[in-house]
């Protein structure tokens, strides 16, 4: 079994200051060191520039980036925000990635605010499940608010912004590094921006940052005559392997991973396609796998309305949308656990999203969830698991497209780097 400990203060960092120091000899002061050297230490050095550095031991400095999995405590997330959000234009990947009962919503509010009221109550939602998550014990950092509205244009296309809101499809933690994904639609070129003050404080800090070959989103990433029309037409192209994106250049959303130590499992999307996957398995390779599984599911865009890891051994598996692959979990010894049905009623508005974000849930620990307050049967279904819920209603957030799990990243989790398939 693999072994490794972020540096961290205490017990648990001086373990992994040993375990480390014995890797690499201890040989070499750290970047952060050097780069974290005042004004006053770079004056010294120039005056004695002709005398021999001495080498020294690394400083050790708590890791403020290190999560491996979906479970291990949490200690520091990242919240969305659903401030200044706007309904993105209508265009193929958009339609796509719908249910047709919302189209004409998109093709009257493309490129405007959603609703007020609803908007009003979505961010007050928010607010307080930060509040429960630092009562929680939590580290709560936010992205910034941004003026989505304006348009920007790239040689390839004209769009306005969309929001901030689901930090998980745009920003994956693996280890120490944040990743920062190339997402595929054309009204989330410019998210990136909205969490740059973040990263950049995580980094100085002393974490690893990679950001992923921006796509030029031109035409030709998208199937522009993509035959949909109505439910039937989506199984018919889903069971054929067909999507709106094209393998015309990497892309994918961060939200189709879903994290187990070494290996990480993806599903191939509207949103995410081979090119994307391929180029997150040689960036993480030989440390990590990663694997392809795909689902009986109409309309596949982010894994964990689908396929949400709750443990080690414990995946929640949407009953709606089987998991062809499942018989390599059960060899493994792995729990695999269908939620019941959810209960949000059919009057209640997901325009990007299904009733399934019942099962969209946060794991603070092994032994703790963020579970939807209305969802009394999950409630239960993890009770029966030994599982304490944290109930939070984000009913009008949901309607943004995202459960609890979409609407954070995991920035801190305390725990090591382990294998659970053997």
């Amino acid at each position: 079994m693999l072994r490794v400990r972020c540096l961290r203060g205490g017990s648990r960092g001086a373990e992994a200051a040993h375990l480390i120091g014995a890797m690499l000899g201890r040989s070499v002061t750290g970047w952060v060191q050097k780069t974290c050297q005042s004004t006053s230490s770079a004056a010294a050095a120039q005056q004695h520039a002709a005398e021999e550095e001495p080498v020294t031991e690394p400083v050790q400095q708590e890791c403020p980036v290190c999560s491996y999995n979906e479970w291990d405590p949490l200690e520091e997330v990242i919240v969305g925000r659903a401030e200044n959000a706007l309904v993105p234009p209508f265009t193929v990947e958009v339609k796509a990635n719908t249910y047709e009962k919302y189209w004409p919503f998109y093709q009257k509010h493309g490129g405007q605010s959603f609703p007020a009221d609803h908007m009003k109550k979505a961010v007050d939602e928010i607010e307080e499940m930060c509040n429960i998550l630092r009562h929680e014990g939590v580290v709560v950092k936010r992205p910034e608010p941004i003026d989505w509205s304006v348009e920007y244009k790239t040689p390839d296309f004209t769009s306005t912004g969309m929001y901030a809101a689901m930090p998980r499809d745009i920003l994956m933690v693996v280890g120490n590094e944040i990743i920062e994904a190339p997402m595929a639609w054309r009204a989330r070129f410019f998210e990136y921006r909205a969490y740059r003050p973040l990263i950049k404080e995580y980094f100085r800090k002393g974490a690893k940052w990679t950001t992923a070959p921006k796509p030029t989103m031109a035409d030709d990433l998208y199937d522009q005559d993509y035959p949909i029309r109505t439910v039937e037409d989506r199984h018919k192209l889903a069971a054929q392997g067909k999507f709106v994106t094209t393998e015309h250049e990497p892309c994918f959303d961060a939200a189709d991973f879903i994290r187990a130590g070494t290996d990480l499992f993806v599903q191939r999307s509207q949103v995410t396609n081979y090119m994307g996957i391929e180029w997150m398995r040689r960036h993480l390779a030989p440390d990590y796998k990663v694997h392809i599984i795909s689902f009986k599911d109409p309309n596949p865009m982010h894994i964990d309305a689908t396929f949400n890891i709750i443990g080690p051994g414990l995946v929640l598996s949407n009953p709606d949308r089987p998991c062809r692959q499942i018989d390599m979990f059960k060899k493994a010894g792995w729990t695999v656990v269908k939620p019941p049905t959810p209960l949000i009623p059919d009057d209640h508005p997901l325009w990007m999203s299904s009733k399934w974000l019942s099962m969209n849930v946060l794991m603070l620990d092994e032994k703790r969830v963020m579970v939807d307050a209305n969802e009394d049967t999950i409630h239960k279904m993890f009770e029966n698991l030994g599982i304490k819920t944290i109930k939070v209603n984000i009913r009008h957030a949901n309607s943004l497209g995202g459960g609890f799990h979409c609407w954070t990243t995991d920035v801190r989790r305390r725990g090591i780097l382990e294998s659970y398939f053997h």
